[in-house]
């Protein structure tokens, strides 16, 4: 049941991007597809249905593991490379994520 409730997630992430985005064109049917799928990606649609399959792959992702732990792998990746702590926790700072997230994230990494 858990992994039928991560796929639902991973496609309806995405589905729900492409109708705000279709909303938004002022057009109907097949012309608010294709000026979405342009509006959304570089090169066009092509570069639209990518990053839509890229965002389900993020929220697939996301759903199974968790967004803490992802960003907590992120973080200890990027530190282990030998990027500074300081950089890293001001950049944590910046994240658009709760205050209890950052101080968990900037924990983990200490």
């Amino acid at each position: 049941m858990d992994e039928v409730v991560r796929k639902l997630a991973g496609v309806g992430l995405p589905a729900v991007i492409l109708l705000i985005t279709m909303a938004s064109t002022g057009l109907a049917g097949a012309a608010a597809i294709t000026t979405a799928l342009a509006i959304l990606g570089p090169g066009g649609m092509f570069g639209g249905i990518v990053l839509l399959g890229i965002i389900g792959l993020a929220s697939d992702a996301i759903t199974k593991y968790g967004l803490t732990t992802l960003l907590q792998e992120i973080y200890r990746v990027r530190k282990a490379q030998g990027e500074s702590l300081h950089n890293l926790c001001r950049e944590i700072n910046g994240l658009p994520i709760s205050k209890e997230l950052k101080l968990i994230l900037q924990d983990y990494i200490s």
